[in-house]
């Protein structure tokens, strides 16, 4: 026993760390008994659970670490004085604890009782779920009648239909939930995973545990998203490429309940895509590791859309509530933040259209970007305007993903990829850091300069310690990502995913450059590498469609690319429009109301509006408040336009500071609730009614000009941000072909609003024919004193879209 005692302490002054993988749950009359261990059987502990509390939940751990024959000794000792009351019992066996939750009667237990493999990232194995189980904390005779009521069994049914066997995964020793530069320079405590992150969707689940132990030992924290991990060879060595994708839990929900940005700066449909490329030693060369990020999401604006089986295509609401962008800068400061500076702004919407309907975001859009380059120094924001629409219709598949392979490359340029080398002293797999011995927390910043070169030939190599076993690494970093690209279309599904596949295959292409396997960083779309990782996009445009619009992604540009049948796809295409459409009109509000009681935006309470009697998600507050008084009138017309008003307030540490809002709060927290979050909700005003929304009528002219606005309100020429001479396209968008709306749109008001407003600088359309007259346009732009040297190289070297940095 002081033997196990001593390996305790070694684990807490920063020792090897224990990673607990399998338990077995027990019962008695009174408690659960918990039995954890690791992979070796040589780390065992107990957990227990109070059954005698009908409401409340009480958890302990014993602090000593057994071996298996003591920990078997405990069990036998346990059934032995519950003899009288049942003894102990066997319930299940589980690999982790998912979390906790209450709704109003017991608390209850969720358990991951079966798994499977998904893959390895450095050794570390990466897991999904395949089976979960729900399991009631107190013993039957303590549960009280409302245990049993129709609200409560409805609510259990909710959270039920939230699937945790589909795209769910975790790791237990690798922080699955950040990029694989991170994991080489945080600075994470040992044995505790950093479940404050915007990617961990059961933070609130596991929060009381966790804030009870000070500890993450019996639980799991989940990512929901993609996983993909595909293996190939290149002159006989073997390359593991791996693609995640992660959700963030801020702001999360469906297309048409969460829209645009929200007081805090979250956007809707924020996702973080990681490539990584992993080289295996050979003739004694160190492993090779490489990894490149992108992310995409929601147009950071206050806008909606209103979902109705009487319209396809549900008209776009613009609020004006949000004059000066704060909420948009609060999100582009929250990206430097996380991946530093510059942000490459990638904007696929459509550029012209003779009823606007995207072009008044993305004149927005446009405007906000300017204002938060002239008035936020430490932001560093490089815009791209590419019409995806349009090139799509003049331009055959092969030729939009080649001009989209250029766009790529250039940001690329911008912001680099992560590479580094490991030399393994002994067998065994790799371990991130968790001391400062390791890469500096801060050396993304650092090395932004040294991206240009993408060398730092002055980095030591540092040791880092295996996991589970005492092994010696040299970990040299040699290259550093600082900044990001960002992608997005109206839904961040079917153009984004085209132009992520597009950004994948340039990086890749770099990566194995830098890996040393080709001698340039092109790889054609006909190789079949190129092939191969189209597929590994492909699927993840699935699932993030199906996850967020209801449906598979519209993949026309890789059918055609592909050569598949035209005819065919058309159909598939018809039918995912059609599943869309009905996800979205008739599931869409039980699936949002699901996330919301799973990531705990709403907490349900005796005497308050159950979760099904609130008529929106957006503009009801909920817990202890109840519903919002948002004037009727402005619900009737703008029913999705607030963007988080029902959401309770976040506890990601990450933008506390950020925190910006003028929100009233109210409302105390119940101390005895273990699982209670902070007491404050924020409840917005009503000042969304200011918002300009499309009738319904036609236009008398087609819309020629795009207007740019500056803070005061004067115009300005715009044509360096939106793409002066380049067709637009939106290459999987079908559905905007495929259903055409019905009379609503109006745009007479639009244009006659855009009329009243404007004081000069109009852009010139160009028709897909125009295009042949490239080299004239370039003599002109290269005559206007109006463009950047920078964009008219843009232009010049025809690398497609705009340019615009700070110096615009």
């Amino acid at each position: 026993m002081e033997n196990h005692r001593q390996h305790q302490q070694k684990l807490s002054d920063g020792g090897e760390v224990r990673y607990m993988q399998k338990f077995r749950l027990y019962e008695t009359y009174s408690k659960f008994y918990m039995i954890g261990r690791d992979k070796s059987r040589t780390y065992w502990k107990v957990l227990k659970i109070d059954r005698l509390e009908p409401s409340e939940l009480t958890i302990s751990e014993d602090s000593t670490v057994f071996s298996e024959t003591e920990s078997s000794d405990i069990l036998r000792r346990i059934h032995e004085g519950n003899k009288p009351t049942g003894g102990l019992k066997f319930v299940t066996t589980c690999y982790g604890i998912i979390g906790f939750i209450k709704f109003l009667g017991p608390y209850y237990m969720l358990l991951i009782t079966k798994r499977k493999k998904i893959g390895t990232i450095c050794g570390h194995n990466i897991y999904a779920i395949t089976k979960s189980q729900m399991i009631t904390v107190p013993h039957i005779i303590m549960l009280s009648k409302m245990a049993y009521s129709n609200d409560e069994n409805r609510y259990k049914k909710l959270l039920c239909s939230v699937d945790l066997t589909r795209d769910f995964f975790f790791s237990y020793s690798y922080h699955i939930m950040l990029s694989l530069q991170k994991n080489l320079s945080a600075n994470n405590p040992p044995g505790l995973l950093p479940y404050e992150t915007l990617f961990v969707w059961n933070e609130y689940l596991t929060r009381g545990i966790r804030n009870t132990l000070q500890n993450t030992s019996w639980t799991v924290a989940l990512v929901h998203g993609f996983f993909k991990q595909v293996e190939f060879s290149i002159s006989d060595r073997k390359i593991i490429l791996t693609i995640i994708a992660r959700r963030s839990r801020h702001f999360a929900g469906t297309r048409y309940l969460k829209r645009g940005v929200n007081e805090k700066g979250r956007v809707a449909n924020d996702v973080e895509t990681e490539q990584i490329v992993f080289a295996d030693a050979h003739d004694g060369d160190p492993m090779q590791i490489s990894s490149a990020v992108q992310i995409r999401g929601s147009i950071p604006l206050f806008w909606s859309q209103e979902a109705s089986p009487l319209n396809i295509k549900p008209d776009i609401i613009l609020s004006k509530k949000d004059q000066k962008f704060e909420a948009t800068q609060l999100h582009f400061e929250n990206l430097v933040k996380r991946y530093g500076n510059p942000i490459v702004i990638l904007n696929l919407i459509k550029t012209r259209e003779k009823k606007p309907r995207e072009t008044i975001l993305g004149v927005e859009f446009a405007n906000a970007v300017r204002f938060i380059n002239k008035n936020c120094g430490e932001i560093h924001l490089r815009f791209f305007d590419w019409d995806l629409h349009q090139h799509s219709r003049c331009s055959k598949a092969t030729d939009v993903l080649t001009e989209l392979g250029r766009v790529a490359a250039n940001a690329l340029k911008l912001t680099g990829i992560f590479y580094c080398h490991v030399t393994r002293r002994l067998g065994g797999s790799i371990e991130y850091s968790n001391s400062v011995n390791c890469v500096d927390k801060h050396s993304t910043a650092k090395q932004a300069n040294s991206n240009k070169a993408n060398v730092d030939k002055d980095r030591v190599a540092k040791d880092c310690s295996h996991a589970d076993e005492s092994v010696d690494y040299i970990i040299e970093p040699l290259m550093f990502q600082s900044g990001v690209l960002r992608t997005n279309c109206i839904d961040c599904l079917d153009r984004t995913n085209v132009a992520q596949y597009a950004y994948g295959l340039a990086a890749l292409g770099r990566q194995l450059e830098t890996l040393g396997f080709f001698e340039s960083s092109n790889i054609d779309l006909d190789d079949p590498i190129a092939m191969e990782i189209m597929a590994l996009y492909e699927s993840m445009g699935d699932t993030l469609a199906l996850q967020y619009g209801g449906s598979g992604a519209h993949n026309k540009i890789f059918s055609e690319k592909r050569g598949q049948w035209k005819a065919a796809t058309q159909s598939r295409e018809y039918i995912r429009s059609f599943q869309r459409y009905y996800s979205n009109t008739y599931l869409d509000g039980n699936k949002q109301k699901a996330i919301n009681l799973f990531l705990g935006h709403f907490q349900p309470q005796q005497g308050k509006p159950a979760l099904w009697e609130l008529d929106s998600d957006q503009y009801c507050t909920v817990g202890k408040h109840g519903p919002s008084s948002v004037d009727s009138n402005v619900r009737s017309t703008i029913r999705r336009s607030l963007s988080d008003g029902s959401i309770l307030c976040e506890t990601d540490t990450t933008i506390r500071s950020m925190e910006h809002i003028n929100c009233q709060h109210s409302g105390k927290s119940d101390q005895h609730s273990l699982l209670e979050i902070s007491p404050d909700i924020r409840i917005c005003g009503s000042d969304v009614c200011h918002c300009r929304q499309i009738y319904s009528g036609e236009f008398e002219d087609p819309v020629e000009d795009h207007i740019c606005y500056d803070e005061h309100g004067n115009s300005y020429d715009c044509s360096d941000v939106l793409d002066v001479d380049w067709p637009s396209s939106s290459a999987n968008s079908c559905e905007e072909e495929t259903l055409e709306r019905s009379t609503f749109i109006s745009s007479k008001n639009i244009l006659n609003e855009l009329r009243a407003e404007k004081t000069g600088c109009t852009r010139q359309t160009e028709s897909c024919t125009k295009i042949q007259r490239r080299g004239q346009i370039e003599v002109q732009l290269n005559k206007d004193t109006k463009f950047t040297k920078s964009f008219g190289r843009w232009v010049n070297h025809e690398d497609g879209g705009c340019f615009w940095s700070k110096d615009c």
